[in-house]
């Protein structure tokens, strides 16, 4: 059964830094494309970044470049998306997902999906 779990997320302070990972299970995930994705009360959902296995590219939201990074760890079948210099704007359900394909495409119709992560940004 493919599964996604997100975890780490937390109340942390303007400014403050935050890793979340995601662990999977029924499949290698080195092996597909990794998504995150981040929703916000009353917003659309907004895909953070996307890890693709085919042309070893990585690219993220212009409200997150520079500030978020993304890794893997292979043994632990898990993924990270390390965040830096989190504002107000950043607090959102964070969400990892894939469709098993090798390339990022657009759009979220994706076919698996964690239950998400709460980060809340707040002084």
């Amino acid at each position: 059964q493919i599964r996604l779990v997100e975890s780490g997320g937390d109340l942390v302070q303007p400014g403050e830094s935050l890793t979340l990972s995601c662990t999977a299970s029924g499949f290698t995930a080195d092996h597909f494309a990794i998504y995150w994705f981040r929703q916000a009360p009353g917003k659309e959902r907004e895909r953070v970044s996307c890890m693709s296995v085919l042309d070893s590219t990585t690219d993220f939201a212009d409200s997150v470049k520079g500030r978020f990074s993304v890794s893997r760890d292979s043994a632990k079948n898990t993924m990270y998306l390390q965040m830096s210099g989190l504002m107000a704007e950043d607090a959102a359900v964070y969400y990892c997902a894939t469709e098993l394909g090798g390339r990022c495409l657009g759009g979220d119709k994706l076919d698996y999906w964690g239950k998400g992560t709460l980060v809340t940004v707040s002084a």
